[in-house]
């Protein structure tokens, strides 16, 4: 078949288009009126091929689209050349509509089944994702085949969101589109502007595509409601002690009952490390591609549901927050016992073989990390003596000596990946969007760490600088990313465990978006964040600090130098024994140099170590500049450093002129730089997959980050008590951008009830500047005050509204729990918190609360949320 091609597109002088299809480079000749012609004489590919158009100069690539287009043969017999008319796909103003939450799950078209065999000589071919379900486009028109303007013609769906149109033309004829009703093709919404007209006619043996139409309909704002809640804190009377996946199935019920779209869920990782109840923290996975056994459910492993299931499930079941280490301990041995059983039988699946094969790359490591970690009584691999670097001769060797063990690791993944695929094809056919959380470290005890510590700055801990969550900075022990590495093979690792998380997922959160722009990284002899500094970043040169005042020749500034009041605010009476045990000539002597030293020095819990330990960790953070680990004599600006001793004790000339360098450091110096750093990783990251994009970007934001979210069209998160607007106590929902998240809180933070008690004075500014309202301030969080912010932010223009499933409960007397300080799932100041939190009614019994279900829809659909 012969393929002629034309495609407008406004080039600049020595600018050349090519097509590339496969392996082949067509270079196109350029015509008049900005249109380029090709063709490929003999194309004899029989199937689906995609293919894209790129911008050369003198040689190289410097443009591409932002999507492939698709080729398709025509049906119809006899078709000798294909005329396609073409358009260059720039990335959309609304490109989150063309991701799978949108064309696989809020406006999927569910099954419509194979796509309609058309013999006619002329298609037309349109890409569209903002129809509704219930919503069709169609084409009206002139000539016989429109039946001339009396007749609505549906385009064909099945590959939504594109949309085809397979006519048999032998005249000219004028037309338009519109958006119909699916289901009675009564009409919605014409197109703006002329009607178009079909000029050039196809001779004998030709069939003509054009796919260059892009319907001209106002823009539609669509927005919607949904649920945060961690999986873990699910509860249904079928559940073992903890939220398991299929409980998702009854929360998706709920959600569509009461007219919600999205589900937002933690981290859903393997998190087993010491089988304690510190595993609990999911942010720190032993593997980013593992699912955590604690989420399965158990008679669909195997499991036989006696009287021991029977009774423990009714325990750990009555409780009214997680028992982390029973419940794990409980599954892991029940499972052991259904794998005795059924572990053959199911290697045995066409099912499970496949899976195998598909995962072999991330699971078999893990399978036998999970094996090394059991039998050496660590997740360390350091300590596990030949086994502590990665080989995968030695790794092959040991799984097949722990074949059993081995197995049983590869039996409980597949029972995973097989409940959480159903949860998911259950929540596309109600409407249902999962939206999962993409962590931004790994664990140093990964298998990720174990298999590619080249990946990783091994030597470094991720963190935050200080904010509200917590004022010494939060330091999250992970190692940070080496991107230099990570970037020679086109980001690999990055781009698969993407592809693993699209398998169950149709949107995401990426956390702390701020990492792919500058991750704050912490020393690992460090312990408080206010000893970080970003990566990548544009320190001081030595001489530039010794031109503006400042010499660090023999540690000044950048070691603690106390005087007696220093040490007198510090220490108070036991600034002496500081004195004698701790210094020598006014500088920390070396066993207590560090914070990690200073920690392992006082580890003790009585008044007496923490004073001492948390003085000398005051003391270490006492300085005005960090020297670049990397860059020997190359120095940070310490963050935060004003309530310093060092800062207060410099002249008010050199203080001035801290100021001045800080101010350019921290929000001028890094814009551009940060901002070529983020859109080097970002692209690859988002064009991994077809997931939803949105952002955390809380915290100190560059204006880099927003300028590139919006770039990228990635969603921002917006929260009330958190503004982004310097000087603005509030923000506003009125005036969120659409294309972003809003929410009451996150995990990270109490829900409304628990934080309108935090403190007094705040809430009373609350109730009478945001919510406008005058008098006595109520002591709690009344229903009707909670209902009022939670319609502020459905109201409001974003995008998506997902809001905690303790704020809806929230606004019912009778359904919200009744201690609001039990509701909180974490609190970043404690660096070792349980995540225990579990929903204090079973979902069923939420689902049979039809008065509050359907004053939740109301409220929902009043906001013009659908």
């Amino acid at each position: 078949m012969k393929l002629l091609i034309s495609i407008e597109y406004r080039t600049r002088w020595g600018e050349q288009l090519v097509m590339r299809i496969g392996k082949r480079r067509i270079a196109l000749q350029y015509a008049d009126g900005g249109v380029w012609t090709g063709a490929i004489e003999h194309y004899t590919q029989s199937e689906d091929t995609e293919y894209r158009y790129e911008i050369e100069r003198d040689g190289a690539c410097i443009r591409s689209e932002w999507r492939p287009h698709t080729l398709r043969l025509p049906a119809r017999e006899g078709v000798r050349t294909l005329r396609i008319r073409d358009r260059w796909q720039e990335m959309p103003s609304d490109t989150p509509f063309y991701s799978s939450a949108f064309t696989r799950g809020i406006f999927g078209r569910g099954k419509t089944g194979s796509p309609k065999k058309a013999t006619g000589n002329i298609t037309l071919r349109v890409v569209l994702p903002t129809l509704r379900p219930d919503e069709t486009l169609a084409v009206a028109g002139s000539g016989r085949e429109l039946g001339d303007w009396k007749r609505i013609v549906p385009m064909d769906d099945s590959r939504f969101p594109e949309w085809e149109l397979t006519l048999h033309t032998a005249h000219r004829f004028e037309y338009k589109f519109l958006i119909a009703d699916r289901k009675t093709l009564t009409p919605i919404l014409w197109e703006e502007g002329a009607n178009r007209t079909w000029g050039e006619l196809p001779g004998a043996g030709e069939h003509a595509l054009d796919a260059a139409a892009s319907p001209r309909f106002p823009k539609r704002r669509w927005r919607g409601a949904g649920t945060a809640i961690p999986v873990f804190s699910l509860r249904t009377e079928e559940d073992f002690g903890v939220g398991e996946f299929y409980d998702l199935k009854r929360l998706i019920d709920w959600a569509a009952a009461t007219g919600q779209r999205v589900i937002q869920v933690l981290p859903i990782n393997d998190t087993t490390m010491t089988g304690t109840w510190e595993d609990s923290y999911p942010y720190n996975a032993n593997s980013t591609f593992a699912l955590h056994p604690q989420f399965i459910r158990l008679p669909a492993a195997g499991v036989v549901e006696d009287d021991e299931y029977r009774t423990l499930r009714s325990e750990l079941n009555a409780l009214p927050e997680i028992d982390y280490e029973r419940v794990n301990g409980h599954k892991l041995r029940l499972l052991r016992r259904a794998f005795e059983r059924h572990g053959a039988r199911t290697a045995a699946r066409r099912d499970y073989k496949a899976f195998i094969a598909a995962n072999r790359h991330w699971l078999i490591p893990y399978a036998a990390f999970c094996t090394l970690r059991d039998e050496t009584g660590t997740p360390d691999f350091t300590r596990w003596g030949g086994f502590a670097r990665y080989d995968r001769k030695a790794v092959d060797a040991y799984c097949r000596s722990h074949s059993r063990d081995i197995a049983f690791h590869c039996y409980v993944q597949y029972h995973l990946h097989t409940q959480l695929s159903e949860v998911c094809a259950y929540a596309r056919d109600h409407g249902i969007v999962l939206k999962g959380d993409l962590p931004i470290g790994i664990s140093r005890t990964s298998v990720d760490a174990w298999l590619y510590p080249h990946l990783f700055h091994m030597d470094s801990q991720a963190g935050a600088p200080p904010d509200a969550f917590s004022a010494v900075g939060q330091n999250w022990g992970f190692p940070t990313y080496n991107w230099e590495r990570m970037a020679r093979d086109g980001y690999a690792w990055w781009r698969a465990r993407m592809a693993k998380m699209a398998e169950y997922f149709d949107a995401f959160r990426i956390d702390h978006i701020l990492g792919f722009f500058r991750i704050w990284e912490i020393p690992t002899h460090a312990v408080h964040g206010l000893l970080g500094y970003f990566n990548p970043a544009l320190p001081y040169s030595a001489d530039e600090l010794r031109g503006m005042g400042f010499d660090t020749q023999g540690g000044r500034y950048t070691t603690p130098a106390p005087d007696e009041h220093t040490l007198g605010e510090l220490f108070g009476d036991l600034a002496g024994e500081v004195r004698a045990t701790c210094m020598k000539e006014g500088r920390l002597l070396p066993a207590y140099a560090t914070q990690r030293k200073v920690a392992a020095r006082f580890p003790g819990d009585d008044e007496h170590q923490t004073r001492l330990r948390e003085g000398l960790m005051a003391l270490l953070d006492d300085v005005l500049f960090i020297e670049d680990p990397r860059r020997k004599g190359y120095f940070h600006p310490r963050i935060a450093p004003h309530s310093t001793h060092a800062y207060r004790r410099l002249d008010g000339e050199r203080r001035a002129t801290f100021d001045r360098l800080y101010t350019d450091f921290f929000y001028h110096r890094h814009n551009r730089f940060w901002q070529e750093s983020a859109l080097r990783k970002l692209p690859v990251l988002l064009s991994a997959t077809e997931m939803l994009t949105c952002g955390e970007d809380l915290g100190m934001i560059p204006d880099s980050v927003l300028e590139t979210m919006h770039e990228l069209q990635i969603l921002s998160l917006e929260i009330q008590r958190m503004p982004k607007t310097p000087g603005e106590l509030f923000a506003d929902p009125a005036h969120y951008p659409y294309f972003s998240v809003c929410t009451t809180s996150t995990h990270d933070m109490n829900p409304l009830r628990a934080w309108w008690e935090e403190d007094r004075e705040l809430t009373a500014r609350f109730y009478h500047e945001a919510l406008g309202i005058g008098g006595d301030v109520p002591y709690f969080c009344e229903p009707w005050i909670c209902r009022r912010i939670l319609d502020m932010h459905l109201n409001s223009p974003a995008m998506l509204t997902i809001l905690p499933l303790q704020d809806w409960l929230s606004t019912d007397g009778e359904l919200r729990y009744p201690d609001p300080a039990k509701e909180r799932i974490n609190v970043p100041a404690v660096p070792r918190y349980y995540w225990r939190y579990r929903m204090h009614l079973p979902l069923e019994e939420l689902l049979h609360k039809e008065t509050f279900n359907e004053s939740l829809h109301d409220m929902i659909a009043c906001s013009g949320r659908r």
